[in-house]
């Protein structure tokens, strides 16, 4: 399934370097997507706009802009700072988690971690398309395909589909006018509900047409969209 919806990013896309275990629990702290976030939509910030924008101390988003500098997730305008004032700007990266078999514990651990940080936001999104889809020509869509494929095929894909992002996809830095922070999502898993439960065979209904967008539903059904993402959001704040 691809989710495409207009977002303020919770993180920009590129290269991050250093531990994989280091900057999975970057990403998993929510002051630093915080942080990612309001550059990635400002395009630049220091750390005292930052603490007035977050609610945060100055000391506090300074420590945090260090940290993210230290991993390549933002960077230091040389043209902009001078004596203690320092003004930052998010880099874009791309990470891919290898084998979950071949990590170590505390990466793995660290993975976990930056998972479920980011599940809520990606359940939110998906609410959020189904409420605000207005056709075809719209900025939010989903698209939901069930296909037969090939290992080789669906890795295949795959690489084609992180290639489309690029190619038309812009960091803030390039962005031309018109355009729109936008969060793309896609998971491709292995359904086996579409197996034959006794032959083991697939079933006719494997490479059905796939369903763009939010058009095939009712208007009962997206109310009922937008009253559950609205309980789920009560029930959050009820939590904290």
């Amino acid at each position: 399934m691809l989710v495409v919806v207009p977002v303020t990013p919770p993180e920009p896309a590129g290269h991050a370097y250093g531990d994989r275990s280091a900057i999975y629990r970057t990403l998993a702290n929510p002051l630093r997507r915080l942080i990612l976030g309001h550059l990635q939509q400002h395009r630049e910030a220091n750390s005292t706009s930052l603490a007035r924008a977050l609610g945060e101390s100055t000391g506090t988003t300074s420590y945090h802009l260090r940290k993210l500098a230290e991993q390549g997730f933002v960077e230091e305008i040389p043209e902009k700072s001078g004596g203690r004032e320092r003004w930052w700007r998010a880099l874009p990266f791309h990470i891919q988690a290898p084998d979950p078999a071949k990590m170590a514990a505390a990466e793995w651990s660290a993975l976990v971690e930056h998972t479920r940080a980011r599940a809520e936001h990606d359940i939110d999104l998906y609410f959020r398309v189904l409420t605000q889809y207005e056709g075809p020509d719209g900025w939010a869509q989903l698209s939901r395909g069930d296909f037969c494929m090939t290992k080789e095929e669906l890795l295949a894909f795959y690489k084609e589909h992180i290639a489309l992002q690029w190619k038309y996809g812009h960091t803030a830095h390039d962005a031309p006018k018109g355009a729109r922070p936008v969060a793309l999502r896609f998971f491709a898993v292995p359904d086996d509900t579409a197996l034959d439960s006794k032959s083991g065979e697939l079933r006719s209904d494997c490479g059905s047409s796939p369903e763009v967008g939010s058009s095939s539903r009712s208007r009962r059904d997206r109310g009922r969209a937008r009253r559950s993402a609205r309980a789920a959001a009560a029930g959050r704040r009820k939590a904290a």
